[in-house]
């Protein structure tokens, strides 16, 4: 259900404001409303964005430390503060204390940071010129050796592995030169020489063979270049691992500095509120909205200041915004998420998850289908659901939804008498997915795509019921039941009128009274369809209630995927399970074992992949053919003052 709302107005002392925000955050209870007053008389001003931006440095430094905390723990096996874990608010709120210390975690983080960029970019550096050093290793004079005289000319570099046959024969056809040469992996460094006179000719031929000039002229060695180069890129991995250990040891600060995030957070989220305020000269004046069953619980926190306020409840206006809260059981609480992604349902609509998901729920089990995957579904949702308890939403509610829909799965599962596509069961409720036939009006058709369209007209049913509580809530008893009702009752003469078609049912006096209570509920919606229009309006409106058989006629159509969708599954199941028996029980220990892998392989796959199309196509036909004949939508989620902590849980 969707809690009621009350509406706070609030007046105090402008000093008192973050004292009574902090003890209003403190009932989790209260969300802050734009004041209701058309010229305000000043409106509250706070470093909002100052806030933002200081509090983006802090989760810039925080998601740094965390990456490096990771392999930290990878490393040396260190338990790590995973977001979700539990505070006292007295501790929460003396994180202010820590600010100095977080400035700086934030200041040396960057500049670690920033050293262990440099460092990766002079690495590449270092790392190309060794690359391009390490054929002159073997030059044994200084580089600056290899120089002109005053006759004599010298041409020291790498000629390619490839041509140097070529410019072997060619420098020996030279007079007056001569050459040395040392064979490398990266080729062959050569020293020629040649009488000046010559020069040209020496040029062209180690131009022709690929010859590269050594580039560097310095005093050193070969040897002693590379050494250098070595050295240089040994002291900036020092440099750099360095920094990275100041990173190991701030990640020692993650949990503290999660706790001070989480408060600047609240800061910024007061200074928000701040702006919906109104200020006198002394005074703030608020306006908030509070679940009335927290009702007492928001008067005790006020109640309990020394500070003089005033502060009363009333009942929002009619035309008035308001959050929408929820309040709903275990079970349902976790098909919120669902309806949320759609549209959360306004707060003065009834909630529609309670029927929603007992009809998710039945249609999930139903395209699984399967015993074996239905407590595949229950154990491992159930573990997820367990093992995120402390969280809200996300993965905690997707896990939920597909444990409940595992029961589901092994009730359809027995009925279908199928465990992994293998039947264990001596008997068969359902009729074969595959094989199964119906008589449909004279012609044969698949007996679980009937059955897939009855299940949807028994949901359409249950949608026009929730059309008709909608208007009866709101007052609107006549609009309920031409609306609402009356289609209801045209869904029920359809139900009759399909099942007295179906030969195997054995019911032909279905057809008749079918075809009666439809054409009587059709007959009524028709001729009260324009009860609210005048003269032409009146007729057009009826004709095209009239058309609405042609769309009611689609809907139903439309869960024929529900159909689909389970024989895809049970199809795949069965031959895994066929393949997989086939290669255990052929007496190859081999093939026994590829049978195993292949049972486990395979199953896990089509378990995903069901779960996968199930989960986007069970939620379409919640959104387009069920909320789409009742529901409003448009709502935004109660969120109360201080609910926005990213990493901590305050106690």
């Amino acid at each position: 259900m969707i809690a009621k709302m009350r509406k706070l107005h609030l007046a105090a002392l402008s000093y008192d404001r973050d004292d009574i925000l902090n003890a209003l955050e403190r009932t989790h209870a209260v969300e802050i409303a734009e004041h209701g007053r058309a010229e305000p008389l000043k409106a509250l001003s706070e470093s909002k964005e100052e806030l933002a931006g200081y509090l983006s440095k802090l989760e810039n430094a925080l998601e740094t430390l965390t990456v490096y905390s990771e392999q930290r723990v990878k490393e040396k096996n260190v338990p790590s503060a995973k977001d979700g874990f539990e505070v006292s608010y007295s501790d929460f709120m003396a994180a202010k204390d820590y600010k100095s210390r977080a400035d700086s975690i934030a200041k040396q983080t960057s500049a670690a940071l920033e050293e262990i960029s440099a460092c990766a970019a002079e690495k590449t550096r270092l790392s190309r010129a060794i690359a391009a050093a390490r054929p002159y290793y073997a030059a044994e004079k200084p580089f600056s050796a290899y120089r002109d005289s005053k006759n004599i000319a010298v041409r020291f570099g790498l000629v390619p592995v490839s041509a140097w046959d070529d410019a072997k024969n060619k420098l020996e056809g030279l007079p007056q030169a001569a050459y040395e040469a040392t064979a490398g992996e990266e080729g062959v460094l050569l020293c020629a020489v040649c009488h000046k006179s010559i020069l040209t000719e020496l040029e062209n031929v180690l131009s022709s063979c690929g010859f590269t000039a050594c580039p560097y002229t310095g005093n050193e060695t070969g040897a002693e270049h590379l050494s250098a180069l070595e050295r240089e890129l040994s002291d900036v991995a020092d440099k750099e691992e360095g920094a990275q250990n100041m990173l190991f040891a701030l990640s020692e600060e993650i949990k503290s500095l999660k706790i001070y995030c989480d408060y600047v957070g609240f800061e910024l989220e007061k200074a928000e509120a701040s702006e919906k305020m109104l200020l006198t000269a002394h005074t703030f004046l608020l306006e908030a909205f509070v679940p009335a069953d927290e009702e007492e619980n928001v008067k005790a926190a006020l109640d309990g200041r020394q500070s003089p306020l005033f502060y009363e409840f009333s009942d929002p206006k009619e035309d008035e915004f308001v959050p929408t809260l929820a309040r709903n059981n275990k079970v349902v609480e976790n098909f919120e998420t669902i309806t949320n992604m759609y549209s959360a349902p306004n707060a003065r609509e009834f909630d529609p998850n309670t029927v929603m998901s007992f009809f998710y729920s039945v249609f999930l089990g139903f395209i699984m289908g399967d015993i074996g995957y239905g407590l595949l579904m229950m154990l491992g949702g159930g573990f997820l659901y367990w093992k995120n308890r402390r969280t809200s939403g996300g993965l905690k509610s997707l896990s939920g939804v597909f444990a409940i829909g595992g029961v589901f799965a092994v009730i359809w599962g027995f009925l279908f008498n199928s465990l992994f596509g293998v039947q264990i069961l001596p008997y068969t409720v359902m009729p074969d997915a595959q094989s199964g036939q119906y008589t449909f009006v004279g012609i044969t058709i698949p007996a679980m795509l009937v059955i897939s369209m009855i299940i949807g007209i028994i949901q359409i049913f249950a949608g026009y019921l929730c059309k008709a509580w909608q208007h009866f809530r709101k007052g609107r008893f006549f609009d309920g039941i031409f609306e609402g009702v009356t289609w209801a009752v045209f869904s029920v003469g359809a139900l009759l009128a399909v099942c007295g078609f179906v030969e195997e049912f054995g019911v032909p006096t279905f057809k008749k009274i079918g075809a009666i209570v439809a054409v009587c509920g059709l007959a009524v919606a028709v001729l009260t369809a324009g009860r609210h229009e005048r003269l032409l309006g009146k007729f057009t409106k009826g004709f095209g209630s009239l058309y609405g058989i042609i769309n009611y006629a689609s809907d139903v159509l439309s869960y024929a995927r529900l159909y689909g969708l389970m024989l895809s599954g049970a199809v795949i199941a069965q031959i895994i399970s066929s393949y997989s028996i086939g290669f255990i029980t052929g007496g190859n220990i081999a093939l026994a074992v590829l049978g195993v892998i292949l049972m486990v392989v395979g199953h896990v796959f089509n378990l995903a992949m069901s779960l996968l199309g199930a989960y986007i196509h069970d939620a379409r036909l919640q959104y387009v053919e069920f909320y789409g004949r009742f529901f409003e939508g448009e709502g935004e989620l109660f969120a109360p003052l201080g609910s926005r902590k990213k990493h901590v849980r305050v106690a």
